[in-house]
């Protein structure tokens, strides 16, 4: 099949008939069609239908080493600096379409599952563990442009550190059998964002491992695999209309619990199982780190420009420009983008062949740009609430400039350089991205992208090579 178009992705979507629950209800009827999730699937869909834009058809796709046909560049596992650069473009392409707005688009997992698949032959000669099946699953995704979620994070009962789970039914998702045909899944995994919206669910461990080994595996099963199910949180599109909800009726993404209900997990799908050492090292040692880390600063970076574009955007409607205090907020917008480019190159600049020969970007730049981003983001935004001040508040909606209050808004909500409808959309713009729901969830989104941003530290500290400083200062004041 090799890459798809927006029309492929719908229809699959619609065939499978995945398990999804919403406010308490069974989801009925296509799935694409549904108001919750009807903006973001044709969001996606536009998406994949530049793969095949003959303009960009060449950045958007290479051709699949296994059967000739194009296949998106996202799955590309790069081996020259020319590979790495093909992949940015690719990607750059997709983010500035969504704005860097959609966290989930799909050349981020398609990264993760590349980042996991190119290191798998650390898999092979380990207990419990298929480095065979791996590759295999890659092939199929590559080769059919699978869509993707994935689920990692237990549920939070107890986050004190010594806790261990004792229940008499799983709360975690953890392996209660093993058969002919696979192992048995049964409990729950958090925050699969667009859970139930892709073909497959990817799962796999993060962080430190202190559980048993029955909760370390990797595996991945079809969304409407029997047993599984999504259990959604509340919608935060504000409504239907781009001028009221510009960004949350296109790119509400939703997050889901993921739930495993005696989960049939076939042996051909299972990557490893019960093995805590292997869980751990292969999340630190594989590609992952590298290459999903970089694929998310490239989708931050667009959304940092759009941030700035909105800013100055502000500033100009309602002539702020003279004052100092703007200046030194959209040069604090200005440092966060131009350090995060500056990450990146030095990522890309830096990157070397790892064992097996592909060229990884260098993790430390991305560490620096993913602790840094969790950090400004936050930032960004208010100073977006801090230009448009109460003007970000007081705002009608489109239906109220098709009433007869229309010559009142004309007279009282004009801008300096704007009329005011068109004063009123930039702002819901700046409303929407910053102060809605759907905005404060993007906020947390972003500070918690990579874990706790405490925890990022600590790693970051730990793995930062910093003994040749050391070892300066003690030659200049003569210690041994």
């Amino acid at each position: 099949m090799g890459a798809i178009n927006g029309e492929n992705y719908i229809n699959r979507l619609n065939a499978l008939n995945n398990e999804i629950w919403l406010d308490g209800e069974k989801l009925e009827g296509l799935i694409s069609e549904h108001p919750v999730f009807k903006g973001l699937i044709q969001t996606k869909a536009s998406l994949y239908d530049l793969q095949h834009n003959p303009k960009i058809k060449d950045e958007m796709t290479f051709v699949s080493p296994l059967t000739g046909e194009r296949v998106g560049l996202s799955y590309l596992m790069p081996k020259t600096k020319e590979d790495l650069i093909k992949r940015r473009k690719m990607m750059e392409h997709w983010a500035r379409h969504t704005h860097g707005i959609l966290g989930r688009s799909p050349d981020y997992l398609n990264s993760v599952l590349m980042g996991f698949t190119s290191s798998a032959a650390m898999l092979e000669g380990q207990e419990k563990c298929y480095p065979e099946n791996l590759l295999a699953f890659f092939e199929i995704v590559r080769e059919n442009d699978l869509s993707l979620t994935h689920t990692f994070i237990t549920p939070q009962v107890n986050r004190s550190q010594s806790y261990i789970e004792n229940t008499n039914e799983p709360i975690s998702a953890r392996v209660i059998a093993e058969t002919e045909e696979g192992i048995i899944i049964k409990g729950a995994r958090l925050l699969a964002t667009q859970g139930g919206l892709t073909d497959e669910v990817f799962v796999f461990n993060v962080g430190k491992l202190v559980f048993g080994e029955d909760e370390t595996f990797s595996f991945a099963v079809p969304s409407n695999t029997e047993g599984l199910k999504f259990i959604c949180r509340d919608s935060f599109i504000g409504g239907v209309s781009a001028f009221d909800h510009p960004l949350s009726s296109k790119y509400e993404e939703m997050d889901s619990i993921v739930v495993f209900d005696n989960v049939l997990v076939p042996w051909e799908r299972v990557f490893f199982y019960n093995n805590v050492e292997v869980a751990e090292k292969f999340l630190m040692q594989s590609g992952f780190h590298h290459f999903a880390k970089s694929q998310v600063l490239i989708r931050q970076i667009v959304k940092t420009e759009f941030i700035l574009g909105i800013a100055e955007l502000l500033i100009n409607t309602i002539k702020v420009y003279e004052y100092q205090h703007i200046h030194e907020k959209m040069s604090e917008i200005i440092v966060g983008l131009e350090t995060m480019k500056a990450l990146l190159e030095k990522s890309e600049n830096d990157a070397a062949l790892d064992e097996y020969g592909y060229l990884r970007p260098a993790i430390l730049p991305l560490k620096v740009a993913g602790y840094t981003f969790s950090k400004i983001y936050a930032r960004l935004t208010e100073i977006i609430q801090l230009i448009g001040a109460s003007g970000i508040i007081t705002l009608p909606t489109e239906k109220a400039f098709h009433s007869a209050i229309r010559s009142d808004l004309d007279q009282y909500l004009q801008a300096a350089t704007k009329p005011a409808e068109e004063r009123v959309k930039i702002f819901r713009l700046a409303w929407d991205l910053t102060m809605s729901s759907f905005g404060t969830r993007q906020t947390q989104y972003e500070r918690f992208f990579f874990g706790d941003p405490v925890r990022l530290a600590s790693e970051l500290y730990f793995n930062y090579p910093k003994k040749e400083y050391v070892e300066a200062v003690c030659t200049f004041i003569n210690l041994k």
